[in-house]
C-alpha cells in the first residue's frame, strides 16, 4: 500500500545512500536513484533500467514516487498552453507556458486551491487541499520545459510561481523544489530566472531574507493603502501595508536583491491618479519595479477591467517619478489561463475524467 511507503522525492541524495547502504547495497546506487529521479524524470522503479531488477523490486517494496499527470491541455490563440494535471486521482491543479518574442516562462502552482479567498481571483474561490510536494512542484517545471522545447523549439527562460496556491504556505516543499530545480544535478535554471510570489506573509517574507533566498520576490500588492487592500484581500487584515513594508525593507537588506510589486488595476476601484500616487510612495521603501497587470475577470462579475487610456495615465505617473513600469497585457484569456483565472474549469475536467472512467 502507498501509504506503508515513503516518498523517495522527499529524501536528499545523503538519506537515499544511508537507506540503501541499510538495505545492503552500495552507495553509489544512491546516486543512480537520484539522477533518474531529478535529471532523468522517472516515475516508476521499473524506468531505472541500469538497475538490477531484484533491487529496483526492494526499493518498491519500501518507497513510491510522486507525480502528476497531465488530464487536459489547451493551447491559446497567442500559443499560451494551459495544463490541467491530475494529483491523487481526483485533485487538479494548473501550469502554463506563456511564450513570448522575449522570453518563454512556466507559471507553476505550489498548492491545491488556496485558502487566502482574494476577491479578484478565481483560485480563491476554490478550498485550499493540501500542499504540494517539491516533485509534483517540479514535474510541473519539467512538462512545461518539454513543451517549450518540442512545440515551440526554445528553452525555458523564467519561471514563476503566481499559479494556484500561496508559496510562502508551503514554504519547506517550495525551497526544496528551487534546490531541485536549480541545483546542477536537478534541472540546472538560475535563480535569478525563478520569481516567488506572495499575497503578502510578512513573517514569512523576513524568513526569505534570513534565508538569504538568491531568487526574485514578488508582492502582490494591488492597493497601497489598507482600506482598499482589506477590501479584495483577507490577508491584509493580519499583515497591513506597514508590517509588509517592514518586512521587505529587512528582505532587500538581507538578500540584496529587488523586489517586484504586482498590481492588477481595476475600473474604477484603483485606477486613479491618487492611487498611483499612494503606490508610489509606498515603492520607496525598497529598489523595485511594478507590474501593472490587466485584470481579467471571473465568473463574478464583481470587478471589471479598466480603460487602456487610464492604465497608461497610472503607468506614465509612475514612470515620472524614476519607477520602473511595465504594463503586462494578459495572454491565454481565451482559455482561462491568464492571471488571476486558473482553476474556473476544474470541476469540468474532473467530472469529464470521471465519465470516461465509469
Amino acid at each position: 500500500m502507498k501509504q506503508d511507503k515513503i516518498n523517495i522525492r522527499n529524501l536528499s541524495l545523503k538519506e537515499i545512500k544511508k537507506a540503501l547502504s541499510e538495505m545492503g547495497e552500495k552507495p553509489f546506487r544512491g546516486t543512480q536513484i537520484y539522477e533518474w529521479l531529478w535529471q532523468k524524470d522517472a516515475h516508476t522503479f521499473e524506468d531505472m533500467t541500469n538497475l538490477s531488477i531484484s533491487l529496483r523490486e526492494k526499493i518498491d517494496a519500501h518507497f513510491y514516487i510522486d507525480h502528476i499527470e497531465l488530464k487536459d491541455q489547451q493551447i491559446s490563440s497567442d500559443k499560451t498552453i494551459k495544463c490541467a494535471f491530475s494529483v491523487d486521482e481526483n485533485k487538479v491543479i494548473e501550469g502554463v507556458l506563456i511564450p513570448t518574442s522575449s522570453r518563454t516562462t512556466a507559471c507553476i502552482s505550489s498548492q491545491i486551491g488556496c485558502s487566502l479567498a482574494c476577491k479578484f481571483c478565481a483560485t480563491g474561490k476554490l478550498k485550499l487541499m493540501r500542499n504540494l510536494s517539491a516533485g509534483e512542484i517540479v514535474d510541473q517545471v519539467v512538462y512545461l520545459r518539454d513543451q517549450a522545447v518540442n512545440r515551440y523549439k526554445t528553452n525555458l527562460s523564467n519561471i514563476v510561481y503566481m499559479g494556484m496556491g500561496e508559496p510562502l504556505l508551503n514554504y519547506n516543499n517550495m525551497l526544496r523544489s528551487i534546490d531541485r530545480i536549480t541545483s546542477e544535478d536537478g534541472l540546472g535554471i538560475s535563480p535569478k530566472r525563478i520569481t516567488v510570489s506572495t499575497a503578502g506573509i510578512a513573517k514569512m517574507i523576513k524568513k526569505l531574507g534570513d534565508d538569504e533566498v538568491k531568487f526574485n520576490l514578488a508582492l502582490s500588492l494591488h492597493a497601497a493603502n489598507d482600506r482598499k487592500r482589506s477590501e479584495i484581500m483577507e490577508i491584509n487584515d493580519s499583515n497591513n501595508i506597514d508590517a509588509l513594508r517592514e518586512a521587505l525593507v529587512y528582505f532587500h537588506a538581507k538578500t540584496g536583491t529587488r523586489v517586484t510589486f504586482e498590481y492588477i488595476i481595476f475600473k474604477d476601484f484603483n485606477d486613479s491618479l491618487e492611487d498611483a500616487q499612494e503606490l508610489a510612495a509606498f515603492a520607496k521603501c525598497v529598489p523595485c519595479k511594478i507590474n501593472i497587470i490587466e485584470y481579467n475577470p471571473i465568473d463574478d462579475g464583481i470587478f471589471q477591467q479598466t480603460t487602456k487610456a487610464k492604465t497608461d495615465a497610472f503607468a506614465k505617473y509612475l514612470e515620472d517619478r524614476n519607477i520602473i513600469v511595465h504594463v503586462r497585457r494578459s495572454r491565454g484569456k481565451d482559455i482561462d489561463a491568464a492571471c488571476g483565472q486558473l482553476a474556473n474549469k476544474n470541476d469540468a475536467i474532473l467530472k469529464s475524467d470521471r465519465a470516461m472512467k465509469s
